[in-house]
């Protein structure tokens, strides 16, 4: 048995409500996704579960709409993208570390309204990895934009969540979307309404649940939340270290497009100029330590290492472990 093999093994034999038999047999009456949307790896002694909540079209001047269109066109044609439309991935993390399980965002969810069927499949997902909803202690979100937050609002989830559940969010999110400021975005049409919509249920559906933080919060053990600002003003992102390991997951402070080009302004950004400082200091620091990077809108598993190239960075994708 190699060590890969012995190392999966062992993973799968720990208590935790992770599956990470994701591999479809013949014979079976119900065959999984053929395309895979679960993958797992290892922090240290955490047990990480990243999650496809699907894909989110959207126009591809949404990456940058302070670049040139002819600069975004080339830059786009370099990397093999549509220039019209762009498929964002959307991905979760699930954290174990020693009795907690920590679902870090919630995916977008279900709005009939924008028309997203290809998104909003995390719940779904959740059940085939194995995860039941009721063993979930904690769920962290990086900020309250609806892909998100949006699992979290499809009807009946709540009634399956712990009573006790502690749902961590930065203070200053909360704050922002009592009266939210689309000043510097560029959106397409009806996503500001959705977003304050699904901002607004969402607080009044979990207020008594949430356990906000000024700056930084432990979660648990080598697991830590901090707020960056910047793409929202309390945006977070969230640590994971043990054993020497440690990996990263920036929620929506690093795009594809950040690595080449990091000065340039995603239209969902609240705060432009702030997200670019942000997103540069996030790369500077990933690339300093080596550490594993996992974001949002990186294609799917998204792991990642960083590394300078000049006055930008280069994206480095983590070699998949079987």
């Amino acid at each position: 048995m190699s060590q890969a093999e012995a190392k999966a093994r062992t993973i799968g034999q720990t208590q935790t409500n992770i599956n990470l038999d994701s591999t479809p047999q013949l014979g079976k009456p119900k065959l999984d996704e053929l395309v895979p949307s679960r993958y797992a790896l290892r922090i240290g002694e955490i047990e990480v579960l990243i999650i496809s909540d699907g894909v989110l079209p959207l126009p591809t001047s949404m990456l940058a709409h302070n670049a040139e269109p002819a600069v975004r066109a080339a830059w786009l044609d370099e990397m093999f993208f549509p220039k019209d439309a762009f498929d964002w991935p959307l991905n979760v993390v699930v954290v174990r570390s020693g009795a907690q399980t920590i679902l870090i965002d919630a995916g977008l969810g279900m709005d009939p309204d924008l028309n997203l069927p290809r998104a909003g499949q995390l719940i779904r997902r959740l059940e085939a990895a194995g995860i039941d909803l009721a063993s979930v202690t904690d769920v962290v979100l990086t900020h309250l934009h609806m892909d998100h937050i949006g699992g979290l609002l499809i009807d009946g989830v709540k009634e399956r969540l712990r009573p006790d559940l502690r749902i961590h969010v930065a203070a200053a999110e909360v704050k922002f979307w009592e009266a939210p400021d689309f000043t510097h975005t560029s959106m397409p049409a009806g996503f500001p309404d959705a977003l304050r919509a699904a901002a607004k249920r969402f607080v009044k559906m979990y207020q008594s649940q949430l356990r906000l933080f000024d700056e930084q919060s432990e979660v648990a053990p080598g697991v830590v939340v901090s707020r960056t600002g910047g793409h929202t003003p309390g945006h977070s992102v969230v640590r994971v270290a043990s054993g020497g390991d440690r990996l990263m997951f920036a929620g929506d402070a690093v795009f594809p497009v950040g690595f080449d080009q990091p000065d340039w302004h995603n239209g969902f950004e609240h705060d432009p100029e702030e997200a670019a400082r942000v997103r540069v200091a996030l790369l500077r620091e990933l690339a300093a330590t080596g550490e594993m990077l996992v974001a949002t809108h990186l294609p799917f598993p998204s792991i990642c290492h960083v590394a300078v190239d000049g006055e930008a960075f280069r994206w480095v994708p983590a070699v998949w472990d079987y």
